[in-house]
């Protein structure tokens, strides 16, 4: 984490110390949250439109904060502290993280894309790890909040940083890429979400590819070459680019693919090494082949790319599957969803064999837009029924999910539930599954589908 005198803190954020006599004091790390206090740290007061970290500076202080940032136009700093007045908290925060980034040797790595990202960083920091010091983002911590929050934990002897950059409208990922200034920038895919505010696939594929905006001018490109839609906005480019996919053309093509209920092996184009992660789904292990490149790019050899992939971690709730003591197998995929990652998910079910009946639970798809029922009908007609036996759908978007099941579907076999019968959804699931029953729920995070995993 940073470790710097509050004078030191103050040049760095373009600020000014309300009283010298604290100018020595040591500053160990920075928080934002007023719960999340520890002493001797930074705390940064935000302010939004229904609350003002300010309130909370006299709590900071009795908790032990070395120092704190005071935003000008507020009134009555606190006095007898280490107190640092500015412009803007939000900026400082920032132009902290930009300062300590570039006060350090470190290369970074910075990863989007619709979908996949989170499970891209951490599949590219297992194996960089193997060989580097590697800070990556934790959590969802991937916005202009939580990125520079990344930076400032980070260790001073770190070597390579994996940060993951997320967006909601045009202009977000060109800050965070200049920002951190990435050596080397993963772009997972393109998909549907954010199509309310960017309105088309193309404006999701100008936004992901702001990543290069802060590229080092010797710094790589590493994207998926499946999608059309970034490889027509590339036309010889001022970088270099690394492509991954299934065509032969691709400088990391998928080849041989097995799936079983624990995990994935699969062999890459040219390297003698036979690979295993222990996530499901072929898109998982294309966002393998990222991670592989990524590592190849930084002299990773191909025994630690398979040690490191081997015992990767994720983080939760992405295709993770567990057994219950009463016997039936889960598939947790609630952390989020949008049109391809639930085909996909539904599509790994379909393919998994040994198993009783099949069942899937899916909630709404958020962000969709203007196309957001079509985008659920088709999901719904899109469920083999020859190979699920059973579709739970959850909440009002979800509906058309299970108008397009029963397109094809027996009405015995597809059941709704509105937000407010959550409970009715966990009982008739309950009643349904069986010992060696496979389950998946899927659903955006925002309908909170994990509560109905917690039941089981």
């Amino acid at each position: 984490m940073i470790k710097r005198t509050v004078e030191e803190i103050a040049s760095m954020v373009e600020g000014i110390i309300l009283d010298e006599t604290f100018s020595d004091v040591m500053v160990k790390g920075v928080s934002t949250d007023s719960r999340r206090l520890a002493k001797e740290q930074l705390f940064i007061p935000l302010t939004g439109e229904h609350f003002n970290g300010h309130a909370f500076v006299k709590q900071a202080f009795q908790e032990g904060v070395a120092a704190v940032l005071w935003n000008r136009d507020e009134p009555n700093p606190p006095q007898g502290h280490a107190v640092i007045v500015v412009d803007d908290t939000l900026k400082a925060l920032q132009r902290l993280a930009k300062a300590y980034r570039e006060q350090l040797q470190i290369k970074v790595i910075g990863v989007t894309g619709s979908n996949g990202k989170t499970t891209t960083k951490d599949m590219i920091h297992a194996v960089l790890q193997t060989v580097y010091r590697v800070h990556k983002t934790e959590g969802n911590y991937n916005n202009h909040i939580g990125l520079p929050l990344t930076l400032l934990a980070m260790p001073e002897d770190t070597e390579i940083a994996v940060l993951e950059m997320g967006m909601s409208a045009k202009g977000e990922i060109e800050f965070l890429s200049r920002l951190a200034r990435p050596d080397a920038a993963v772009i997972t895919n393109i998909g549907e979400s954010h199509l309310q505010d960017l309105g088309s696939r193309e404006g999701i594929a100008e936004a992901k590819l702001e990543i290069v905006s802060g590229l080092s001018k010797d710094g790589t490109l590493i994207y998926i070459g499946d999608e059309p839609l970034l490889s027509k906005n590339l036309d010889n480019p001022p970088y270099q680019t690394k492509t991954f996919g299934e065509d032969p053309a691709f400088d990391y093509q998928l080849e041989k693919m097995k799936q079983t209920d624990q995990g994935t092996t699969f062999d890459v184009k040219g390297i003698d090494n036979h690979f295993y992660i222990p996530v499901l789904g072929k898109h998982n292990v294309k966002n393998a082949l990222a991670a592989i490149a990524v590592g190849d790019l930084f002299g990773i050899t191909d025994d630690k790319l398979e040690e490191g992939l081997k015992n990767l971690k994720v983080t939760g709730m992405r295709l993770e599957l567990m057994k219950t003591s009463s016997g039936l197998a889960i598939i947790n995929d609630a952390y989020n969803a949008s049109p391809t990652s639930m085909k996909a998910a539904i599509e790994l079910v379909e393919q998994l064999t040994g198993y009783g009946k099949k069942i899937v639970v899916l909630g709404d798809m958020l962000e969709l837009g203007e196309q957001e029922r079509t985008f659920h009908e088709d999901i719904g007609k899109a469920i083999n029924r020859d190979a699920i036996d059973l579709v739970f759908t959850y909440g009002e978007l979800s509906e058309y999910i299970a108008k397009g099941a029963l397109q094809t579907f027996a009405e015995n076999r597809v059941f709704h539930f509105r937000r407010e019968h959550k409970e009715n959804l966990k009982q008739l699931l309950s009643e349904k599954a069986e010992a060696g029953d496979l389950i998946l729920v899927k659903a955006s995070r925002g309908m909170k589908l994990e509560d109905v995993i917690k039941e089981m």
